[in-house]
């Protein structure tokens, strides 16, 4: 049997699940819905050795880490790409693709999002295995999705005659956007599908089908692919060639206009969670109807969606609302206007607020900083850093640094000099010290740390030695 190779799209940014979702830290990568992450979600689905090749992952350079740990973590071996910019999914798609060719002159693929939750895993593989054939014979499927109600904030397809030797598949007749809701309901009463935006497709085909359509993209996109280098692990595309792409989704690009597009209707349950009212649309309610998320208390509240980071939320009296805590930035907004989170967080990236990208914990190939408190010519940060994790070779200009470690054992380099500092140690870091944190042993290293001096931004760092390869 022919086995698919998934490739993962990961590299999307989410704003409209602001302020759980950031520039600096996405929504595919973190537990929106259930304990794990979307991302990890995804992976697990296509994790039958029996029906899936080891899967090929598409992100960008600053997730590269984070993607490779998170696939670690859940047991999942996977070939990480990284996107030199993003040039939407048609060359993220074309890329992977044209890797999957490489490696199989035959392969049948499978572009899913990152970033879309599926409940029934066991209806979803009998899609993928209904959809093989189909995509064997040529056919570019498309998973096309039973719709529970009119829904305006996804594309639809209408079906067209069944694909000849392959059941369940039908020629895809039009793919039509987004519709206003009166137009969304026709179109559930005449049998159109959700368009899920996941494909499954034999890896020549749709680089064949991107030549016809999109001669400048492959050109691009296989010379990025053929010039590829080896970035620690990573598979890193040539930036000069992936940028000569043209910018353009797989659906504009090919799907389109193809006429080997095909659709399988999938009968499991399916969100793009492209927002807060479509994680209440998925998510286990309480019997006030409530989706709640985390330490939240909700007294005389229904049909809301709270979802709480790292604290104690309460709600009283409250309906249809949206109301979102995390430790540095709080949302609250009516469950019917959820699409337009978008544009309060473009407005506050106008007035250059830092939450509207970043988050108050950092994420770094060794572990994580979070920044506990800050006030003039001062900064308390709490640092993890993962067992084998090193921090660059660094020193500051402008400020020094007492580490207090409060578990593990750090190694420290100052100077010439290393030295173990232990659990209830400190040790002081002067202005300009050329000094490294390492964690040499088989626990997460925990520090507190705090800065003084002139000026403490992120861009103090002069970088002398990265074993991670930043600059």
């Amino acid at each position: 049997m022919t086995k698919i190779i998934p490739i993962i799209l990961a590299g999307g940014a989410g704003t409209r699940l602001w302020p759980v979702s950031r520039d600096a830290l996405p929504k595919q990568f973190l537990p929106l819905v259930g304990e794990r992450s979307t991302y990890q979600d995804t992976l697990l689905r296509v994790a039958e050795s029996n029906v899936f090749a080891p899967p090929i992952i598409i992100t960008g350079a600053d997730f590269r880490f984070f993607a490779r740990r998170q696939a670690e973590d859940i047991g999942i071996d996977a070939t990480v790409v990284i996107e030199p910019m993003r040039r939407d999914s048609g060359p993220a798609v074309a890329a992977a693709a044209a890797l999957a060719r490489s490696r199989d002159p035959d392969s049948v693929v499978l572009a899913l999002a990152a970033d879309h939750v599926i409940l029934d895993v066991e209806e979803f593989r009998a899609a993928c295995a209904a959809g093989l054939k189909a995509a064997e014979l040529g056919r570019i499927v498309t998973f096309g999705i039973t719709p529970n109600a009119p829904k305006t904030s996804y594309g639809y397809i209408r079906r067209g005659e069944p694909v000849s030797g392959a059941e369940q598949v039908f020629a895809v007749d039009a793919f039509v956007e987004k519709p206003n809701l009166e137009t969304a309901g026709r179109y559930v009463a005449e049998g159109y599908l959700w368009n899920s935006g996941n494909f499954l497709f034999r890896a020549d085909v749709l680089l064949s089908e991107l030549n016809r359509f999109e001669p400048a993209m492959v050109s691009a996109v296989e010379k990025a692919v053929a010039t590829a280098s080896d970035d620690i692990g990573f598979v890193r595309l040539d930036p000069d060639a992936f940028a000569a792409a043209p910018q353009k989704s797989i659906d504009y690009a090919v799907m389109e206009k193809t006429d080997r597009a095909a659709v399988i209707a999938g009968n499991f349950r399916w969100s793009d969670i492209g927002s807060w009212d479509a994680i209440f649309d998925i998510a286990e309610r309480d019997k006030s109807g409530n989706a709640v998320h985390g330490t939240v208390v909700a007294s005389d509240s229904r049909n809301c969606v709270v979802h709480s980071v790292d604290r104690l939320t309460a709600v009283l009296g409250a309906d249809d609302l949206v109301i979102v805590s995390t430790p540095d930035a709080v949302l609250v907004v009516p469950r019917a206007r959820a699409q337009e989170v978008r544009e309060l967080v473009a407005l506050l990236k106008t007035a250059k607020r830092p939450e509207a990208t970043e988050h108050r914990r950092g994420h770094r190939p060794w572990g994580y900083y979070d920044s506990i408190d800050r006030g003039e010519r001062f900064q308390v940060k709490r640092i993890v850093v993962r067992p084998g994790g090193t921090l660059s070779l660094q020193k500051h200009h402008h400020r020094a640094e007492h580490w207090i470690v409060v578990h593990g054992t750090a190694e420290v380099t100052i100077g010439a000099d290393v030295k173990a500092v232990h659990e209830n140690e400190s040790i002081y870091i002067p202005i300009g010290a050329v000094h490294r944190l390492a964690n040499q042993g088989k626990i997460p290293l925990e520090l507190i740390e705090v800065q003084t001096g002139s000026y403490l931004g992120e861009d103090d760092i002069v970088r002398i030695e990265d074993v991670y390869k930043r600059s």
